[in-house]
């Protein structure tokens, strides 16, 4: 069993991206596997991070910009805002998390190979230990791959060179 990681970070799991114009694959089962971390990480008194994407479709405070309301969202959470794929890249992420002495990270969210692959190699560059349970990151099909594929094809990068892949 690995140990948590210092915080667990959830990436952009908002409605805009999870219920917008192509849904994202298994969201009730993604929300209620990430809402267990949740429980896990609140138990545990460790740091829970959302972060929220900002452009011309999520715009705060819509309700497109809005956290999945199915989402269990600590009173202590923090929040991260930002506008690209990177969610240390003008953001405050790094402050808060050197502030929190924060080394290792669990992350979870979407979309697998925009935010989530993005936020997976800018930290671990940044000298992070990574870590994420097995399909806790989702997308959707796209003209390529079905979002099944596409989850299966980054954890396959990720596995043993950015991040430790925990079996859910």
């Amino acid at each position: 069993m690995v140990d948590l990681a210092d915080c667990l970070l959830v990436i952009d799991l908002q409605n805009g991206v999870c219920k917008g114009e192509q849904p994202i694959a298994n969201f009730e089962q993604l929300i209620e596997q990430v809402n267990t971390r949740i429980e896990i990480y609140k138990a545990d008194k460790r740091p829970i991070i959302f972060v929220q994407h900002n452009d011309e479709v999520l715009v705060a405070p819509q309700l497109d910009w809005q956290l999945a309301p199915e989402l269990d969202v600590p009173a202590d959470a923090q929040f991260v805002q930002k506008t690209h794929a990177n969610s240390f890249w003008q953001t405050n992420l790094q402050a808060l998390l050197e502030q929190k002495q924060i080394h290792s990270l669990e992350i979870c969210g979407a979309q697998t190979e925009y935010c989530v692959d993005t936020t997976v190699k800018v930290a671990h560059s940044l000298g992070y230990q990574l870590q994420m349970v097995s399909g806790l990151s989702m997308t959707v099909d796209n003209s390529f791959m079905t979002a099944a594929q596409t989850i299966v094809f980054y954890e396959g990068i990720w596995r043993n060179r950015f991040l430790t892949l925990i079996d859910g």
